[in-house]
């Protein structure tokens, strides 16, 4: 197969790498990675898979190494990497909130703000992050690189910390307060920007992007499906939300239609004791692969 109908994405690899996999499983890339290789198996011959350290993925993208990948925006941002951003796909491993780089103190420091650190000292693995952050306020403090506990020094080596946080519950529980939010990060599926001008690749990667969207939205909805009376009908449409309007289509039983559409999840134990009451029979909630709008 030529290299030209090869596209080399890199997927995160660490605490997002299982979420990723998943995703891209219900998108229909089934990838099984070992622990001791960075080239896991995909199933799909014109994919060429590494998993990389999400830091590093833009970067790579950047260069050229990859065709593509998915990464942070934090790390898009921090490593001022030029690349084609094809979309935003959340797939958070906590929650569905966007991860939020935070500057923290502890809760017994005088700070009150980014101001009060003039001459200070902040650690964190967001150094070029920090410093235009630092800048943009007009305050001149030493960032330092952290190789991680960054939590345990903001007590005992710096006067402040710079973490990504989703919940907030980690710094919480360290005894930690949030000063302000730098950065708002969500998953980006990025494309080097001289393989975005490659037809084949890019028609790979939008389809590829269409079909990771449906799976990710997917996530949120569900099927759901009725019998009911022809004469109930009109009451039963009322109180049914839908992604479009609902399908409905008669029964062998004279008088009697099906009725199937698709609902956000969240609704479906306040719906369904309505529809009953509208007069639905043999309802059936199922699961969605995908939904592709």
């Amino acid at each position: 197969m030529s290299s030209e109908r090869i596209l080399r994405f890199g997927l995160p690899k660490g605490s997002l790498q299982t979420a990723a996999i998943e995703k891209m499983a219900k998108a229909g890339y089934n990838i099984r990675a070992s622990s001791r290789s960075y080239k896991p198996y995909v199933d799909d011959a014109e994919l060429d898979v590494r998993l990389f350290r999400a830091q590093e993925i833009s970067r790579y993208v950047d260069h050229g190494y990859l065709d593509s990948g998915l990464t942070g925006y934090d790390w898009i941002c921090e490593n001022a990497s030029d690349v084609h951003e094809i979309g935003e796909f959340i797939f958070s491993k906590a929650t569905s909130q966007p991860a939020r780089w935070v500057l923290a103190v502890p809760d017994d420091s005088p700070v009150k703000s980014v101001k009060d650190l003039q001459g200070k000292r902040i650690a964190t693995e967001v150094v070029n992050l920090t410093r235009k952050y630092l800048d943009e306020h007009g305050v001149q403090a030493e960032v330092e690189f952290s190789w991680g506990a960054t939590e345990l020094k903001a007590h005992e080596l710096v006067d402040a910390i710079v973490e990504l946080t989703e919940t907030g519950n980690s710094l919480k529980a360290n005894k930690l307060r949030i000063v302000d939010t730098l950065l708002s990060s969500t998953p980006r599926l990025i494309a080097n920007k001289e393989s975005w001008q490659n037809q084949w690749k890019r028609s790979k990667l939008e389809n590829l992007a269409l079909l990771l969207r449906g799976a990710l939205e997917a996530e949120r909805k569900v099927g759901i499906k009725m019998n009911i009376a022809k004469d109930n009908l009109d009451a039963l449409l009322k109180r049914l939300p839908a992604l479009r309007n609902p399908t409905v289509s008669n029964l062998s039983l004279e008088g009697w239609v099906a009725v199937e559409t698709i609902i956000d999840e969240h609704v479906v134990r306040e719906i369904i004791p309505q529809l009953k009451a509208a007069g639905a029979e043999g309802i059936i909630e199922y699961p969605l692969n995908k939904v592709v709008y």
